[in-house]
């Protein structure tokens, strides 16, 4: 569960930004690329912030998959 919640708020954050970066302002465009790093890191890693905070919370993957 913890693993869709983390690819929902990435792929929500990339396409807000992308919105607004079309119809307000193209510095907008800097927080996609910074999501995007993220996730290229992370595949690296397997570290991801967004990871921990939700398990600090309590919310983890039942089958382990993600070591976040």
């Amino acid at each position: 569960m913890k693993t869709r919640i983390i690819h929902a708020v990435a792929g929500t954050m990339v396409l807000t930004s992308l919105l607004l970066g079309i119809f307000v302002h193209q510095n907008w465009f800097y927080l996609t690329g910074f999501v995007g790093l993220n996730l290229f890191q992370s595949s690296f890693t397997n570290w991801c912030l967004l990871g921990i905070i939700l398990a600090k919370f309590g919310w983890n993957d039942d089958d382990g998959s993600c070591k976040c």
